[in-house]
């Protein structure tokens, strides 16, 4: 969750609230256009194929945040990682679907969802705890988190 990022994300970037906006909304638009766009592959290659590219959507992305040379290579990294979350969105209950045996389809697909929810919670709780225990962007520029704490918060 990039929530808790934003304020060091301004400061590395010293991004205008425009520019945030862009970077914060880079990942959505990539998530429209991989729900929109993901049953093409999936029709074409198979589903856990397709699960399988949007995993490699997932760790270009991480790893493409993680040593963005600048704003221009974060916002694109960004957006590939919203590929591979509206695709696997997507395409993920549809492989559950497949592969689960009639009786159980409906309750294992339900817990995909529940589990997509669930870790978004743990993601805004735990920038909530690291936030609380003071674990977050320090005071001061030249402090060793303000340098690195984009780092920590893409990879």
């Amino acid at each position: 969750m990039i929530s808790g990022a934003t304020h060091a994300l301004t400061l590395a970037y010293a991004l205008s609230p425009a520019s945030l906006g862009v970077t914060v909304s880079s990942a959505l638009l990539g998530t429209i256009l991989g729900s929109m766009f993901a049953g093409i592959p999936g029709d074409r290659w198979g589903r856990r194929t397709s699960l399988r590219i949007m995993a490699v959507l997932y760790m270009v992305s991480s790893l493409g945040c993680a040593f963005a040379w600048g704003w221009s290579s974060l916002v694109f990294f960004r957006f590939i990682g919203g590929l591979g979350i509206g695709g696997s969105s997507v395409l993920g209950p549809m492989y559950i679907a497949e592969v689960s045996p009639a009786k159980w389809r409906g309750r294992l697909v339900g817990f995909f969802q529940f589990n997509v929810v669930c870790g978004v919670l743990a993601a805004y709780l735990s920038n909530y705890l690291l936030g609380l225990a003071g674990l977050g962007l320090r005071s001061g520029a030249g402090s060793w988190v303000s340098r690195h704490s984009r780092r920590f918060c893409f990879s």
